[in-house]
């Protein structure tokens, strides 16, 4: 009788056998999904089994430390609890045991200097887009050598694309504000046909939705009215000054100031800087 779990050759199964997934410490913060439930949160709590993920909502599951059961950046890998025991000798800490990551939650590149800039960009819609995907992903960008360009307005994307002249090795990745079914963005967007193109974007009509609002001491973001500004709109439901474009300004740097990772986003935005990332570089 022949076990199920090998084949008639051993050796050949093992090789053609794919490699486990990486083990992970189970840090305070990190940000991962379960694979079999789509259920996405920071790490909350640790116990010997398990795990707690809160999600951007404030919801709390717990789950079973089973191998391979969660995705980091789409890659299958097994929690495990820290070492907060610290090193030989010293009363180790857990900030002394957590290892530091970029604010887009990867792992930082010791040592690196900037790459010379690749032919392939990313193009954002205006500088409140750029200087947020540079908060967040800038250490990536850097190492990668893709530089983000600031469009100022959607409606400029054709000309650019043909002036930018996208080719084999020359990509160009595009992030659109509030693509979604039947907008202005939506058709200018399909306007833009190329292999050498790709063109995403969130449903918020500012990039400043993407960012959590209970980070700012609001429920939720506004709604405005049609025919209000929206930005004036959203600074004067918050009770921030709104008569100038200076107070406007001084309101995105108060937004900008409150993101110190990834983990402040909506997935919205995330999951679409990531995929032009990986494009531009591919």
């Amino acid at each position: 009788m022949r076990s199920r779990d090998y084949g008639t050759d051993v050796l050949a199964d093992a090789a053609r056998r794919p490699e486990p997934p990486p083990t992970v410490p189970a840090e305070p913060e990190l940000v991962v999904e379960c694979a079999d439930t789509g259920f996405c949160g920071a790490v909350v709590g640790v116990e010997k089994d398990a795990v707690t993920l809160e999600d951007r909502h404030g919801v709390r599951r717990m789950f079973a430390l089973t191998p391979g059961a969660f995705l980091l950046e789409g890659r299958r890998v097994t929690l495990r609890r820290p070492d907060l025991s610290g090193s030989a000798g010293s009363a180790g800490t857990a900030g002394s045991a957590r290892p530091s990551r970029t604010a887009s939650g990867s792992l930082p590149v010791a040592g690196h200097t900037a790459r010379v800039a690749r032919s392939s960009r990313i193009y954002v819609e205006g500088r409140h887009d750029a200087e947020l995907v540079e908060k967040v992903w800038g250490h990536d960008l850097r190492v990668e050598g893709v530089v983000v360009e600031a469009l100022d307005g959607v409606d400029l994307l054709p000309d650019a694309v043909t002036a930018f002249g996208p080719a084999p090795g020359r990509r160009l990745g595009v992030l659109v504000d509030h693509l979604v079914p039947g907008s202005k963005e939506a058709r200018i967007a399909a306007a833009v046909r190329s292999p050498h193109v790709l063109v995403v974007g969130h449903p918020y009509v500012d990039v400043w939705q993407a960012v959590r609002p209970q980070l700012l001491g609001l429920d939720a973001w506004p709604q405005i009215p049609k025919g209000v500004p929206w930005k004036e709109g959203v600074c004067a439901a918050a009770g921030w000054p709104h008569a100038s474009a200076s107070d406007t300004a001084a309101a995105w740097r108060r937004i900008l100031r409150a993101v110190t990772s990834y983990a402040d986003l909506d997935p919205a935005l995330l999951g679409r800087v990531e995929e032009l990332i990986d494009f531009v570089t591919g």
